[in-house]
């Protein structure tokens, strides 16, 4: 194990040879995993801890391959999250057909798939190594928060737990090194707080008994976190001169040293680079204490720089490391949403970043690196005015990035030459802001899918006079001898304003949403959802048509036969305040166009999550029973900007519950929902609002179905994951500074005014919002003479994911809506 490395199992670390047998023939030889043997222990920090909170253990498991067809065949399956090999020919990928999320791989352009792990806990992430030998994965155990990472060979053999095995720890996983030689793997372990001695006792300001129910560390009064009023974005940022965006070398912690200042709870964090053959020693990159989040996203390619993601959810950070004395050589503040925020070119010359810093909406940010990992200027490859950059995918060879536009909640998808951008030294302007930088690719908006206003009659067509954007030229062929890759364009000129050595072009979506986008070998591989689609994946055969994978489900299959999904439309709500606000409204088939329908406000969790128009087996259960949904994006929402993600902060999410009865009379007065058969209806941050909507708003629903949802956020702070703890603070307010806020924002404390039945729907195993928060809303409400009921899924956690457990809960809030709104 590596120097700052302590194994938590108490049991030595098998250590393979590299000529002992096939898990270590052919294998790299990396510089940077030298090192076999376990040192000493490492010398305990100046706060009387080990540097590293864990490091993870190999644990071999049995082959879990399954056949190539799963038993119990889901023919409206999902396959989401690809990841090729090395050629671009197959993929690893997460698909439900066998009723839980689970790993299979198949060829791009083939039927033939197999089952790589057949196990009960749900796969969430899936990484090829860029060797082609290893597929790394993480599993949910019980469907739970705590994660751990696993490796498997791609014909199924040599699976084993890289990380996660220890009780009472979890793992991330991070990025391969280029040469395939170690995975990247974050390890969390819940922070022990040393016992006070009698001197820090007797120091102590007195406390009162109503103090004693928080972990220690939400007790001090002089913690990091604070509430952030939703002022706009919009200071001059990337543009100061570096050395104000330059940290010391101690923000992240060196192992053995001291690490960054941190909101006063939250789990340790250990980013390790793991050997999978098990010859190496892990070795450890970065320790943060008190941390929400820690992921490792790129490794240069020759290993002396790594780019982290940090920080709680609101304020996410980018950080470049050198790996070898772990100095921090820029901290850049980056977007919410998908983990991978950027990465480094082939010579680790410029880095590319998804970023908000100092700004309303994700752009793509471009610096040129000195040799030490310094910034040299800051500049904007791509923006677009009023929209986010949502996925950002560098290409290996370095000379194109892929990137999807979040439209008012649709996806496109744009491929830009990047082998002219941002040199080391480039000119970034008289001011060095991205500003004033000529090279941002500001476009005019463009919907694929154009929806027209709310229309009763049917669902609404595609708008034919705007034209698909395509290569006049046809699919462009790959250049011989170059590094130009299929999808890129070759011929097509540079937009005004941007760099004459850069072009970039459109890919024509066939359905709404992007949800993931990765490389197989020259080409592009999309995961995509839609409003009439289960999630699939496609891929470019040609570098400008999707085709979709033969083991995705077809769009005939998405629901059973004769009730087509219904196309959403969008509304726009105003709120009380004057805020804008958005959603899509889904017409139940067969209403007529000027009939009022019972209408089910639908609320998403978060807060910061979009509503985007894919297809929902919850909507289409309950389409099916003749209610109406209305799906809103309240305050807090993501995609409309940070003002609106942060207008909900402290005393604004009084307005937040608000916006759902705004987003309800709005439906009504458009002449869609009948005021009389209104319900709410919310998971996580959704189910809180359900049940604040019912007791703020308790004449407005006839009834209300909370899944998952805090009713109580004094309860919640004390029962949740640290981590999760830590991010929630930003968001609802300190739970010791701002107790007083917190009880008058909690519905329990307005339970009392509960006149509406209520259904509480929660997964036994959910450590993210525990199942005590719905357990003491309905035992209130039922003391208090209100209908009441709890349905509680077995091996579940805070998302749902078994097929069983999903039908279970569609058809149990379906028929509690309809028994509801019916009459």
């Amino acid at each position: 194990m590596a120097a700052d490395a302590r194994n938590l199992t108490g049991e030595s670390l098998a250590v393979r040879p590299p000529d002992a047998g096939p898990a270590g023939a052919g294998r790299p030889s990396p510089a940077h995993l030298a090192r076999t043997v376990p040192p000493p222990p490492p010398a305990p920090a100046p706060d009387g801890r080990t540097g590293a909170f864990a490091a993870p253990a190999r644990v071999p498991l049995p082959n879990a391959s399954g056949p190539r067809e799963a038993t119990t065949r889901l023919i409206a399956h999902g396959c989401w999250y690809p990841s090729a090999d090395p050629a671009g020919t197959r993929v690893a990928f997460i698909c439900d057909r066998g009723g839980v999320p689970q790993l299979w791989t198949g060829p791009v352009d083939g039927e033939a798939v197999r089952l790589l792990d057949d196990g009960p806990d749900p796969v969430t992430e899936v990484s090829w190594s860029p060797d082609g030998r290893w597929i790394a994965y993480t599993v949910a155990p019980g469907g739970g928060e705590h994660t751990r990472v696993l490796c498997v060979r791609p014909d199924g053999s040599d699976r084993h737990i890289l990380a996660g095995a220890e009780p009472g720890t979890s793992a991330h996983l991070g990025c391969w090194a280029h040469d395939g030689s170690a995975v990247a793997v974050t390890v969390a372990v819940p922070t022990a707080v040393p016992a006070p001695d009698a001197a820090t006792e007797a120091a102590a300001p007195g406390r009162g008994p109503g103090d004693t129910h928080l972990p220690a560390p939400w007790q001090g009064p002089t913690a990091d976190t604070q509430l952030l009023g939703p002022a706009p974005h919009t200071a001059p940022g990337p543009g100061l001169p570096s050395p104000l965006l330059t940290v010391g070398p101690t923000a992240i912690g060196a192992p053995g040293g001291s690490t960054a200042p941190a909101a006063a709870f939250g789990d340790g964090l250990s980013a390790y680079l793991i050997d999978p053959d098990g010859v190496a020693a892990p070795v450890l990159l970065a320790v943060e204490k008190d941390a929400a989040t820690l992921r490792v996203c790129d490794l240069s390619r020759d290993g002396t720089l790594a780019l982290l993601r940090r920080g709680p959810r609101g304020r996410r950070e980018a950080v470049v490391l050198r790996i070898a004395d772990h100095g921090t050589t820029c901290v850049m503040p980056v977007a919410d949403g998908d983990p991978w925020i950027g990465g480094f070119s082939p010579r680790a010359d410029v880095l590319w970043l998804r970023s908000n810093a100092h700004r309303e909406f994700a752009v793509l940010l471009a610096a040129g690196l000195d040799p030490e990992g310094h910034p040299l200027g800051w500049s904007v490859a791509a923006s677009r005015e009023g929209i986010d950059l949502e996925l950002l995918r560098c290409a290996r060879d370095g000379v194109s990035a892929v990137l999807a536009w979040n439209v008012r909640g649709m996806s496109e998808v744009e491929v830009l030459d990047t082998s002219g951008t941002a040199r080391p030294g480039a000119d970034t302007g008289p001011s060095g802001g991205p500003e004033a930088v000529a090279g941002t690719t500001d476009r005019p908006e463009r919907d694929a899918f154009v929806l027209p206003a709310v229309d009763a009659s049917g669902p609404p067509a595609v708008d034919s006079s705007v034209p698909p954007v395509v290569n006049p030229s046809g699919p462009p062929e790959a250049d011989a001898g170059t590094s130009r890759r299929p999808w890129q364009d070759r011929d097509s000129p540079a937009r005004p304003g941007t760099d004459t050595d850069r072009s970039s072009r459109s890919v024509v979506l066939p359905h709404e949403v992007v949800t993931r986008i990765t490389d197989a070998g020259p080409r592009l591989l999309l995961a995509l959802s839609g409003s009439r689609r289960r999630p699939g994946i496609w891929w470019l055969p040609d570098g400008a048509t999707p085709v979709r994978t033969p083991w995705s489900s077809r769009d005939e299959d998405a629901v059973p036969p004769g009730r087509p999904p219904v196309r959403p439309v969008p509304l726009r709500p105003t709120a009380r305040d004057g805020l804008p606000l958005n959603g899509w409204y889904y017409r139940a088939p067969g209403r007529a166009p000027g009939e009022p329908a019972p209408c089910v406000i639908h609320l998403h969790g978060g807060p910061e999550e979009q509503e985007r128009p894919v297809l929902n087996p919850l909507y289409h259960e309950i389409l099916g029973r003749g209610l109406d949904v209305f799906a809103p994006d309240v305050r807090g929402s993501s995609g409309y900007g940070r003002s609106f993600v942060d207008a909900d902060l402290g005393r604004g999410r009084f307005a937040a519950i608000d916006d759902v009865a705004d987003c309800a009379a709005h439906a009504v007065l458009a002449g869609l929902a009948d005021p009389a058969r209104l319900a709410v209806m919310g998971r996580s941050y959704g189910g809180y609002l359900t049940f604040a909507s019912l007791v703020w708003h308790p004449d407005l629903f006839r009834t209300g179905v909370a899944v998952c949802g805090m009713s109580d956020l004094a309860t919640f702070f004390e029962g949740t994951e640290p981590w999760i703890a830590q991010s929630a603070a930003h968001k609802y307010g300190h739970p010791e500074r701002d107790r007083e806020l917190l009880r008058a924002l909690s519905p329990m404390s307005r339970v009392d005014a509960l006149r509406a039945p209520v259904l509480a729907v929660h997964g036994e195993h959910d450590n993210n919002v525990p199942p005590g928060e719905s357990e003491q809303f309905v035992r209130a409400a039922r003391e208090r003479g209100v209908t009441a009921e709890l349905l509680t899924l077995l091996d579940e956690g805070h998302e749902f994911l078994r097929a069983d457990n999903r039908r279970l809960f569609r058809r149990a809030a379906a028929d509690w809506l309809q028994r509801h709104l019916s009459v």
